[in-house]
Formats: structure tokens, C-alpha cells, sequence
């Protein structure tokens, strides 16, 4: 996992393994949105019946315990099945996440990296073997950072590329570049760094730079933003 010197919130890739302690899981259910956002216009075309389960993939997942209430959540919701799987870079998480599942039957849990091109063909599989071009939703929350901190500029527009190709509805909570500058701090004084972080060209605007390449690269449309959480992160759902 990566932590320096007993420093829990020094990580390489996000991956805490107390994460839910201090962000707490049930207060970002409250902050999400009506039943409208998670559903496409009446108007456009419908790849699946309105009763076929809801299939979200959460990128990032951690332990699970979002996961888990982000299903009750939109199975109350939606009034219709929901199938969701999560995907998370590091094992050990991954390993608490199956063994705290509490919906087996609905939600599962894989350890992989979506930059990976082996991983990320398991992915796309899946949907294969479901029969569907799309998720309904892709989510992922408080991961964009990490992914840019590792991988550069370059590599968080793959990323944002990547999960928009596969993605009816992406839900995105960036992290703002406060939050950039403290995970540097804390690797720093732990000895260690991001050796990426002086390069990037998306600096203090990043947030807005994630929205724009999403919105004119990509060809989505915001239609929903959610209140700052304490950690004045926004959640946003493009479709």
C-alpha cells in the first residue's frame, strides 16, 4: 500500500485502507441526486428495457462500503434491479470489500488498474458477456488525483477517455488542487514524492479542465452538481 513512515494518509495511489473513517460514506449518498439524473431522456434511445438491472461499475472503490450503500441507495431509488461492480488497484482493499459484502448476489469486487490494457479488456468483456455496449453509470469518486499525480496530464485524459467509452452516465468527483498540494506535502515529509507533479500543465484550474475536456473533447454534457462536501469536493454527473 505504499505508506511512509506510519503515515496513513501518505499513499502512493489513494489506496487508505481507513479511507471511510474520515469521509464518511453516508454522507455522500445524501449529497446525490433525484431519479431523473441517473436515467436517460424519455427521448433518447433505450440500448435496454426499463426493468433490466442498472449496471454501475465503481472505479475506486476502496473497501467496498460506498459501494455497498450506493447500491441500497439507487435499488430504492430506481425501483428496478442494480448490479454494480468494483474495481480497485490495490488487493488488500479489494479482499475487505469481498468479505464485508453484504450483496453477493449483486455486487462484486476486482482487483485491477482501468490504465491497464489487459485489466481494462476484463471490463469490456463483462459487458460483452451481458450484452450491453455501456455501463448505465460509471462513478468515480476522489480518484481523478491520483490518477493524475501518477500518470500526468496525458494520463488522466486517457483515463476520463477511457471510462467516458464505456459510460452512459459518468459520475465524477475531482479532487481540488488544495488537495494536490497536501498529498504532495505528506509524501514529501515522508520521504518520498510524486515526480510528475512539477510537469502538469492542469494546475490550479483543474477541476475546470477535467469539466471542459469531458464537456468539448468528449462530447458530454453536465446535468448535474451536487454541494461541496466538507472536503469541498463536488459531484458531478455527465451524460
Amino acid at each position: 500500500m505504499n505508506i511512509r513512515n506510519n503515515d496513513p494518509g501518505a499513499v502512493q495511489y489513494g489506496n487508505f485502507m481507513n479511507y471511510y473513517q474520515f469521509n464518511s460514506a453516508s454522507e455522500r449518498v445524501k449529497l446525490l441526486p433525484d431519479k431523473d439524473i441517473w436515467l436517460p431522456p424519455v427521448e433518447d434511445d433505450q440500448e435496454t428495457p426499463e426493468n433490466s438491472p442498472y449496471v454501475v461499475l465503481d472505479v475506486g472503490c476502496n473497501s467496498g462500503v460506498f459501494t455497498q450503500l450506493l447500491y441500497k441507495h439507487l435499488e430504492q431509488l430506481l425501483q428496478r434491479p442494480v448490479t454494480i461492480i468494483g474495481v480497485d488497484i490495490d488487493e488488500r482493499l479489494i479482499e475487505r470489500a469481498l468479505a464485508e459484502n453484504e450483496y453477493n448476489t449483486y455486487i462484486s469486487y476486482n482487483c485491477l488498474d482501468v490504465l491497464n490494457e489487459t485489466a481494462f479488456a476484463s471490463i469490456t468483456r463483462y459487458l460483452n458477456a451481458i450484452r450491453r455496449k455501456k455501463f448505465d453509470a460509471v462513478c468515480c469518486y476522489s480518484i481523478t488525483m491520483w490518477i493524475h499525480l501518477n500518470h500526468h496530464d496525458q494520463g488522466l485524459q486517457l483515463f476520463l477517455e477511457k471510462l467516458s467509452d464505456i459510460a452512459e452516465l459518468l459520475v465524477v468527483e475531482p479532487q481540488p488542487w488544495k488537495c494536490y498540494q497536501t498529498a504532495v506535502r505528506r509524501m514529501k515529509r515522508a520521504g518520498d514524492g510524486f515526480p510528475l507533479f512539477p510537469q502538469l500543465k492542469w494546475r490550479s484550474d483543474v477541476e475546470l479542465q477535467i469539466q471542459n475536456y469531458l464537456e468539448k473533447t468528449l462530447g458530454r454534457r453536465k446535468t448535474f452538481e451536487s454541494t461541496p462536501t466538507k472536503w469541498q469536493r463536488r459531484i458531478c454527473f455527465y451524460r
